[in-house]
C-alpha cells in the first residue's frame, strides 16, 4: 500500500522536492533563534554591545522575511501537490469505474461509491501534502534540537530524551484503535451519503405518497449511526491526544525541574538554561506536529485503503487475442447459454436460438423469464456461465468489448438522460456528429418539431435526468441518440410499455424507421407492437416455450395466444 501511495508523487516530483526543500530551510531558520538568544543573554547584553545587538536583530529580521516567503510557498504549492495527487487518483478511479461490470453497480450504492471518490480522497489530499513534510521536518527538528541540546548539557539532554520511549509506546498502542474507529466512520459516512442521494433522487415520489415523515425518520436513523461512529472515532482520538499532551506536559515539568537544579548546582549558566528551554519548546513543536499527524494519517490511510479496495475490483477485460468487430452483418446466435445472477437463481438454462442479419426477433412472456437478461448478455453487460453467444459467427468473448458495444444500440423502457441540454444528450450517440446529423436524427425520432418550438431549441436545459421532459419526449430523445449512433444491431427493451397510446404510436413509428435494415431484438408486453416481427419467442422461467410468427403462434393456441387475448381484452 505504501509503494502505491508513493507512486502518485512521481508526476509531481519536482514541485514536491521544492516544497520539502522550502520546509527544510524553514526548519533550519527556526534552529537559529535559540542559538542567537543564547549568545545575546550570555555575551552581547551583559557586555553592553549595542552594535552587535542591532546586527543580530537585523539578521533575525532577514531570516523572518525569508521564512515568510518560504512558508507562503509551502502553504500554497505544498497543498497544490496534494490537490493534484487527489485529482490524479479521482481521475484514475473514475476511469476504473467505467470498466467495471454491471454486477458491481448492482451490488453497490451510488452514494457509497461517490463518498469514496469525493470524501475519502479529500483526506488523502491532506495526508499527501502534510504527511511527508511533517515527518521530514519533524525529524530534522528533533535531531537538530537533540544535537544542539547535547552541546549545551549532555546529562540534562539524556534525562529529557529518556522520556521519549514512553511517548512512542503510548502512540503505537493507541494507533490501531484509532485506525479501526476511523474506518468504521468512513463506512458509515458512505452509507449516509447513499441514503441521502437516494432520498433526494426520489423526493418527487416521497411527496406523491406524502412520505416525508418516513424519509425524515430513515435519515434520522442513518444520521444517528453516523454520530455513533464519529463518537467512537473521536473517543479514541481523545484518549490518544489527551494522553500524549499529558506526557508532553510532564516532560516540560521534568526539564524545568532538572534545568533549575542544574543552574542551582552551576552545571549550566542562566543563558544556557534559557536556550535549552527554547530548544525544548522547539523540540516539543515537532512532537505535537507528529501527534496531529497521527490523526491525519488515520483519516488519510483509511481513505486510501477504501480507494484501493475500489481500484482492486476486477474490471471487464478483453481476451488476450481479442479482435475488433468490423463490417457487421448482424447475425446473432445463442448456443446452449446458461446464466444466473447468483448461485441459487438460474435465469437462463440451455437457451439456443438464431437471428439472421436484418431480421427482428421479439421476446415475450411473463416477468422473470429472462427477456431483459438476453438483451444484457449480447453486449456483455453480464458474463454467461455456460454456452456461447456469437455475432457473425464470432464469439462475443473473442471480440474487444468496446468494438462490440459500438455496434449495438439499446433503447430501454427506463430512459437515462444526462443533466445538460437536448443537444448534449443526442450527441451522446456520436460526440463527433455535425449539427446537420443531430437534426436528422431528431427528425427521424419525431422530436425535431418539439425541439424547434422551445425558446432555446437544441440548447434547452432539460434538468437532472431530463426532469423537465415528459416520458415520451425522453424516449424520443433516447431514440434520436441511437439514430446518431447508427448501429447494425438494435435492442429495444420494452421501449414503449410505459407510454400512452398516442405517444406509443409516434414512438413506434420512430422505432420502425430505426429498425429498418438492422438486426433487432424487441422485448414487449404490448403484443400489438411486434406483429410484424420475423420471429416471436415466448420465454418463461422454464426456458423457450414457443417460437414462430404472430399468425403461427395464434394458430398454436398456446401461451402466446392466451397473452394476445388478455392484451386485446385490456385495450
Amino acid at each position: 500500500m505504501f509503494k502505491k501511495f508513493i507512486s502518485f508523487y512521481k508526476p509531481h516530483k519536482k514541485l514536491f522536492i521544492l516544497d520539502i526543500t522550502a520546509a527544510f530551510i524553514v526548519a533550519l531558520c527556526d534552529l537559529f533563534y535559540p542559538m542567537i538568544t543564547r549568545g545575546l543573554i550570555n555575551d552581547i547584553i551583559p557586555n553592553n554591545n549595542i552594535r552587535l545587538l542591532f546586527i543580530w536583530a537585523g539578521v533575525l529580521f532577514l531570516i523572518y522575511v525569508m521564512k515568510y516567503f518560504l512558508n507562503h510557498f509551502v502553504q500554497y504549492w505544498g497543498h497544490m501537490v496534494g490537490v493534484r495527487m487527489q485529482a490524479d487518483m479521482r481521475e484514475k478511479v473514475f476511469n476504473h469505474l467505467q470498466t467495471l461490470p454491471n454486477s458491481f453497480f448492482d451490488e453497490n450504492k451510488n452514494g457509497v461509491i461517490m463518498s469514496r471518490i469525493v470524501n475519502d480522497l479529500m483526506e488523502i489530499s491532506e495526508l499527501a501534502h502534510h504527511g511527508p513534510e511533517d515527518l521530514f521536518i519533524s525529524s530534522i527538528m528533533i535531531l537538530g534540537s537533540f544535537a544542539i541540546l547535547c552541546t549545551i548539557n549532555i546529562p540534562l539532554t539524556l534525562i529529557t530524551f529518556a522520556f521519549i520511549p514512553i511517548l512512542v509506546w503510548f502512540s503505537l498502542k493507541n494507533r490501531i484503535k484509532m485506525e479501526k474507529a476511523f474506518m468504521e466512520s468512513r463506512v458509515t459516512i458512505g452509507e449516509l451519503n447513499a441514503g441521502l442521494e437516494n432520498s433526494i433522487a426520489g423526493v418527487r415520489v416521497s411527496k406523491a405518497f406524502t412520505n416525508s415523515k418516513f424519509e425524515s425518520a430513515k435519515f434520522k436513523e442513518d444520521n444517528k449511526k453516523f454520530v455513533g461512529a464519529r463518537q467512537n472515532a473521536y473517543k479514541c482520538m481523545a484518549d490518544f491526544f489527551s494522553g500524549m499532551y499529558f506526557f508532553i506536559d510532564v516532560l516540560d515539568l521534568i526539564v524545568l525541574l532538572a534545568g533549575g537544579y542544574f543552574v542551582y548546582k552551576k552545571y549550566i549558566d542562566f543563558g544556557d538554561l534559557v536556550a535549552y528551554l527554547l530548544y525544548i519548546k522547539m523540540f516539543m513543536s515537532p512532537i505535537r506536529k507528529l501527534i496531529s499527524f497521527v490523526e491525519q494519517y488515520q483519516s488519510g490511510v483509511t481513505g486510501f485503503k477504501r480507494y484501493l479496495e475500489l481500484m482492486e475490483v476486477e474490471p471487464e477485460k478483453d481476451k488476450e487475442n481479442a479482435v475488433v468487430l468490423n463490417n457487421v452483418e448482424g447475425n446473432i446466435e445463442f448456443k446452449n447459454v446458461g446464466f444466473k445472477y447468483d448461485k441459487n437463481n438460474h435465469i437462463l438454462q440451455d437457451i439456443s436460438f438464431k437471428v439472421k442479419a436484418g431480421q427482428t426477433l421479439a421476446l415475450v412472456g411473463p416477468s422473470g423469464g429472462g427477456k431483459t437478461t438476453i438483451c444484457n448478455l449480447i453486449p456483455r453487460f453480464y458474463e454467461i456461465d455456460e454456452g456461447d453467444i456469437l455475432i457473425d459467427g464470432k464469439s462475443v468473448y473473442d471480440l474487444k468489448i468496446e468494438s462490440l458495444r459500438k455496434n449495438i444500440g439499446v433503447v430501454q423502457q427506463e430512459v437515462f438522460l444526462f443533466t445538460g441540454t437536448i443537444r448534449d444528450n443526442i450527441l451522446y450517440g456520436n460526440p463527433k456528429a455535425s449539427e446537420k446529423e443531430i437534426i436528422t436524427a431528431a427528425k427521424l425520432a419525431n422530436i425535431h418539431d418539439f425541439i424547434e418550438g422551445l425558446p432555446k431549441g437544441y440548447d434547452t436545459y432539460i434538468g437532472e435526468r431530463g426532469v423537465k421532459l415528459s416520458g415520451g419526449q425522453k424516449q424520443r430523445l433516447s431514440i434520436a441518440r441511437v439514430f446518431l449512433k447508427n448501429p447494425p444491431i438494435l435492442i429495444l427493451d420494452e421501449a414503449t410499455s410505459a407510454l400512452d397510446n398516442t405517444t406509443e404510436y409516434l414512438i413506434q413509428k420512430s422505432l420502425e424507421k430505426l429498425s429498418k435494415g438492422r438486426t433487432t431484438i424487441v422485448v414487449a408486453h404490448r403484443l400489438s407492437t411486434i406483429k410484424k416481427a420475423d420471429e416471436i419467442m415466448v420465454l418463461t422461467d422454464e426456458g423457450i416455450q414457443e417460437r414462430g410468427t404472430h399468425e403461427e403462434l395464434l394458430r398454436a393456441k398456446g401461451i402466446y395466444s392466451n397473452l394476445n387475448k388478455l392484451t386485446t381484452a385490456a385495450m
